[in-house]
């Protein structure tokens, strides 16, 4: 007898290992979009560039908005306007390309299959970032999604959105200025030094939780010669020996170990005079490139100028 052949409902994912990091540039960018959108509108969705490393990691790196009309059953998007855009950001940055689009809203909605599927379009496995900018549940919900095929068999019925891990990842400059933004009032904004400054004390703050760490962790010699002659004297034996050494220490954690070991591997070694030369010729060569930057605007401020006056004569 034949053995009946079973139809089987499955899901095909488009990636195995996938994971998204978001830097905050985006964040503030889709919040302005928001706060400027019509008044007609309920959301705004752009479209969202960066890279995608080899590990399967998306970095999205910037994003602009993209003007959509929006009813129950459809959607509408200005792809003229997405292209035009896309191909702008090209000529500045061609190294960004599309790696999804995002929304403004808690979650998914029913439209945003039909916007997806035309960013499937565009480029492979798209990401959808959502951000909740109603604070819903009093904070912003940031989640990232994929698209996974729902299977009847061979036949292919729906998509669903698969949430993916999100992280949010700064360069020391973005995060100066993200501490800035995220304040309620400031007097003013922080100059190069000043930045500068700041940068120094948070690395000397990681350093010395570091240390302090290391310091708990790593066996001494010395101190375990001490406790053991101290204990001796005092008739505690070994056992409380042992126990003198291990009290007020930290339980060592292998990973962390080698986070340590691989960061203090990448560290070049340089001596100090040449650590010095290497900083004043960076310094130099910034003072340089802003003396640059300010004969341009006084030139575009001169050239302004005498057009503004040969158009009045």
């Amino acid at each position: 007898m034949a053995a009946s052949k079973q139809t089987v409902l499955q899901f095909f994912p488009s990636t195995t290992s996938l994971s998204a990091r978001v830097h905050p540039v985006v964040l503030f960018n889709i919040c302005d979009c928001y706060v400027r959108r019509p008044d007609q509108a309920d959301r705004v969705i752009g479209t969202l560039l960066g890279s995608v490393s080899p590990d399967g990691t998306v970095e999205i790196k910037n994003s602009y908005a993209v003007p959509h009309n929006e009813s129950a059953d459809q959607v509408a998007l200005d792809i003229d306007y997405h292209h035009n855009m896309f191909m702008s950001h090209q000529k500045v940055n061609p190294k960004e390309v599309i790696v999804g689009w995002y929304s403004t809203g808690f979650g998914v909605s029913g439209g945003s299959t039909l916007i997806h599927e035309f960013y499937s379009r565009e480029v492979s496995n798209p990401v959808h970032l959502t951000v909740d900018t109603g604070f819903q549940n009093g904070e912003a919900s940031i989640k990232a999604y994929v698209s996974v095929n729902l299977s009847l068999g061979d036949r292919q019925l729906a998509a669903q959105f698969q949430e993916i891990p999100l992280d949010m990842r700064m360069i020391e400059a973005e995060r100066v200025g993200f501490d800035i933004l995220k304040m309620a009032m400031v007097d003013k904004l922080p100059n190069d030094l000043e930045g500068m400054e700041a940068s120094m004390e948070r690395l000397l703050a990681l350093i010395d939780d570091v240390y302090k760490y290391v310091d708990d962790v790593v066996v001494r010699i010395l101190d375990l010669r001490l406790i053991l002659l101290i204990s001796w004297h005092l008739g505690a034996g070994l056992k409380n020996a042992t126990f003198l050494f291990q009290e007020g220490r930290v339980t060592p954690d292998n990973n962390i170990g080698r986070f340590i070991a691989d960061t203090l591997s990448s560290v070049p070694k340089l001596s100090p005079a040449a650590f010095d030369k290497l900083f004043n010729d960076r310094i130099q060569d910034n003072l340089a490139l802003v003396y640059l930057s300010s004969l341009t605007r006084t030139q575009l401020s001169v050239a302004e100028k005498l057009n503004t006056a040969a158009q009045i004569l």
